[in-house]
């Protein structure tokens, strides 16, 4: 079980994230969405496509543009879809 974790609280935690380049991406049902905020920072990565990122905060405590997505990935990053990865701001044990 993955477990992403940020001042001290889960954030998102699941048995079926999809790990990518080193980072595990988790589905978007197993995320606590009350903690992110979407923001409008975007970049492209050649073969994943376009990520859109979130803010993360906790308790008063902020991350901003620590965690991404890709709602539309290429073809080559398709079982990443809507799965979100985290920077290390945020604590991702396996």
């Amino acid at each position: 079980m993955a477990t992403a974790t940020f001042n001290g609280r889960v954030i998102a935690q699941s048995d079926q994230t999809v790990v990518v380049e080193g980072n595990h991406y988790f589905p978007p049902s197993s995320v606590v969405w009350d903690a992110f905020s979407e923001t409008d920072r975007t970049t492209g990565c050649p073969w994943k496509g376009t990520a859109n990122y979130y803010d993360v905060s906790v308790d008063g405590s902020s991350a901003p543009n620590a965690a991404w997505t890709y709602r539309d990935p290429k073809q080559a990053a398709a079982e990443i879809k809507d799965h979100i990865a985290f920077y290390p701001v945020v604590t991702v044990e396996a």
